[in-house]
């Protein structure tokens, strides 16, 4: 597998002549009756074409994007089965973290998808991805100083380019079965008839290790999942300069949360529930879980006029719902609360994008976002009286209702000039505007500056400012009611506060790159970023969804190493970040910690819990004949635990092998089968221990597994 690190100016020059053959179409519409071949030839130009320009409307000027091509995806240890957050994770800078939740240069989550450059609104946090990685044909991740172009989620652009124009109708279908009873079906289905073209991507998975095992042991306890994913995208070319397109994707995720057996349970450590005897209750017989839905949809307008302005203009909607069912009984006893959660979150909205060249050295990109949203959360819990010193006093549980309904709506806009100062300099300068009003009524007004210079013809260097504005995820903020749950086991002192603000940040990033010969490409990035009122999270209750809070102030700087190396039948990469994150005083969401740490914490810069000093990632891939051998290394050297995150878990190293073999059977014909080995030495290692700011519960990482895939391709 090969991953390409590229820091470029020349990435915008390097895709166009990729994807954008020299002869033009003329005319796209296809005669009536039988399509020629001629025809068929003009619509396939034509569709890359536009595909070019609409890769165009995104710059990268000044920033550090991160390459995995369809190859790429086919090397990973489970192919196109690859969960998404897993195949992100061979980037530089990102760090894995429990719940499938990624960390990129030491921020917590903050990622922004897009796909085909249409922005898709993120969904409520939950265990399952929402996105399957089979609908991708390229992966790209963009960090560092971006250009004005993009806002809100800023850590890392995941930009996901999927299949294009097909002359001939076909797909594929693969069954993987393997370890922990998993059990998983995908397909996919493109092609084209005249100027309509689709791609249908399409997969089922069930297994029992759904989310991180909170035992070191092999096998999960209650932990079965199933999870359907589906992804669609049409495509109808209008005229040479113009098509409409439509995707739509579709995940419904359903979890088991899993238990840690042999937890004992007494008055001084559970909660007395009348008619049930403490001891009588088991921990491995607890039977809590959690559902997640997520839809989008959005329609596309692209259009190219004349040699010099292109524009892509989408309307989109988005459902998201996560709803957590207790474990009534158990929670009651282990917890004193048992709540029954359900958040869903609706967003619609509008994105326009456009680009003019206005001589041979500006092109000039401007644009616009728009979405309104409503989110709803319906909490309904059982809590226990207590008395005056906060002691339980009734063992008959109290039902209390927790309601709450959010609505607002977000605003950006943005201008920038991408400039070819000289033959070795471009600058790419520009400023967006941002206002939201959900949770908060803020604004701001954010530069960028980027600019790549061409030291010699194999060395470039990249340099880059961005003003960062973060409005806080709506579905993260607490809603639960003081007053409600006073004098009960779920009360939180008066003076909590709720009011998570927007986070405001200064990015700087410096890096260079190095061919070497035609094979082997080095990188060396370097950041730092000053933030007020810096935005984490964490799993304050029993149910296992996150809540928002900020820090006065924080601080993260780090550098990445990057390596790859391509030639002929072998791809070998590498990739090496350091990372520093701290922040300092805790200025919404004090009621989620104790007294003890809000005062060290607002006398010492401390480390936020997704903080990770080193984080590696390499792989090797090999073809030989119709065999693929491929492997790749995960490696972090442990997040924070302990009080106020003062202490740091053990390291890891994980080491994923895979096999892929081609062959052709009578009847059948060509087939395709693939062997992975997860974990492969068997390594068992912790990636939280449930101490910390906002973590819970443990969860290790999974022990060795064995998966076997079959394909066919028709």
């Amino acid at each position: 597998m090969f991953l390409r690190h590229i820091q470029q100016s020349y990435l915008l020059a390097f895709t166009l002549s990729c994807t954008a053959p020299a002869v033009f179409a003329a005319d796209a519409a296809p005669s009536s009756g039988a399509t020629s071949n001629d025809t068929l030839e003009s619509v396939i130009v034509t569709a890359t074409r536009l595909d070019a320009a609409r890769n165009g409307l995104s710059p990268d000027t000044g920033s550090s994007t991160y390459r995995l091509n369809a190859d790429d995806i086919k090397a990973l240890p489970l192919g196109d089965a690859t969960p998404m957050n897993q195949a992100i994770l061979q980037a530089p800078g990102v760090v894995q973290d429990s719940y499938g939740q990624l960390h990129v240069r030491g921020d917590h989550a903050n990622l922004q998808y897009r796909i085909n450059g249409v922005t898709i609104p993120e969904a409520l946090t939950g265990f399952g991805q929402s996105l399957d990685t089979r609908a991708a044909s390229q992966i790209n991740m963009l960090t560092g100083a971006l250009p004005a172009q993009y806002g809100y989620r800023t850590a890392g652009i995941i930009d996901i380019h999927t299949k294009g124009y097909v002359a001939d109708s076909g797909g594929s279908i693969a069954v993987t079965g393997g370890s922990h009873n998993d059990r998983e079906l995908g397909a996919d289905f493109t092609g084209s008839s005249g100027n309509f073209s689709y791609s249908l991507i399409g997969s089922y998975l069930q297994n029992d290790l759904g989310i991180e095992n909170p035992t070191p042991e092999r096998n999960a306890v209650h932990d079965h999942t199933e999870q359907g994913k589906g992804f669609g995208y049409l495509s109808y070319i209008l005229d040479a300069d113009s098509r409409l397109n439509f995707m739509f994707g579709v995940s419904n995720n359903r979890f088991e949360i899993p238990n840690t057996p042999g937890l004992s349970c007494d008055p001084s450590s559970c909660f007395a529930l009348n008619g049930v005897a403490m001891d009588a209750v088991n921990s491995a017989s607890l039977n809590a879980r959690q559902n997640e839905q997520n839809n989008f949809e959005a329609l596309s307008y692209q259009s190219k006029v004349g040699d010099g302005f292109d524009y892509q203009v989408a309307l989109f909607e988005r459902h998201t719902g996560v709803h957590y069912f207790p474990d009534q009984v158990g929670d009651l006893v282990f917890n004193g609360i048992a709540a029954n959660i359900e958040r869903q979150d609706e967003e619609v909205g509008a994105q326009a994008d456009a680009s003019y060249q206005l001589s041979s050295s500006h092109t000039v990109r401007t644009g616009l976002y728009f979405s309104t949203e409503r989110f709803t959360a319906d909490n309904s819990s059982l809590v226990f009286a207590t008395d005056d010193a906060g002691n339980q006093s009734s063992a008959v549980p109290l039902s209390i209702t927790d309601n709450s309904r959010i609505s607002g709506h977000t605003v950006g806009v943005y201008l920038q000039d991408e400039w070819k100062a000289t033959d070795k300099l471009t600058i790419n300068y520009g400023a967006r505007y941002d206002k939201v009003n959900t949770v908060v009524d803020e604004q701001q007004l954010s530069p960028r500056l980027g600019l790549v210079y061409d030291l010699t013809a194999s060395t470039h260097l990249h340099v880059g400012y961005a003003r960062y504005f973060t409005p806080p995820p709506t579905e993260k903020i607490d809603t639960t009611s003081i007053a409600k749950f006073a004098d009960t086991t779920n009360a939180l002192p008066s003076d909590a506060n709720t009011a998570v603000k927007s986070e405001r940040s200064n990015y700087f990033d410096v890096g260079v790159s190095q061919e070497v010969g035609k094979h082997l490409l080095l990188g060396l990035d370097t950041y730092y970023r000053k933030v007020a009122h810096l935005q984490d999270e964490g799993q304050f209750g029993n149910a296992l969804i996150f809540s928002a809070f900020n820090y006065a102030e924080g601080r993260v700087y780090g550098a990445e190493f990057t390596a790859s190396f391509n030639l002929d039948k072998l791809t070998l990469y590498t990739n090496l970040a350091y990372s520093v994150a701290q922040a300092r005083t805790v200025e919404t969401g004090q009621f989620n910690f104790g007294q003890d740490e809000l005062d060290y914490i607002a006398n010492h810069w401390v480390y936020v819990d997704h903080d990770q000093r080193w984080a590696g990632s390499a792989g090797a891939s090999y073809r030989l004949g119709a065999t693929q051998l491929s492997a790749d290394v995960l490696y972090g050297s442990g997040l924070r635990r302990g009080f106020a995150n003062t202490e740091v878990m053990p390291g890891y190293t994980q080491v994923n092998l895979a096999a892929n073999q081609s062959f052709t059977l009578p009847g059948i014909g060509k087939l395709g089968a693939k062997l992975a080995l997860i974990n492969a030495f068997d390594k068992s290692y912790e990636l939280r221990d449930g101490s910390g700011i906002g973590v819970g519960a443990p969860q290790y990482g999974p022990r060795r597994a064995i998966y076997l895939g079959l394909s066919k391709e028709f």
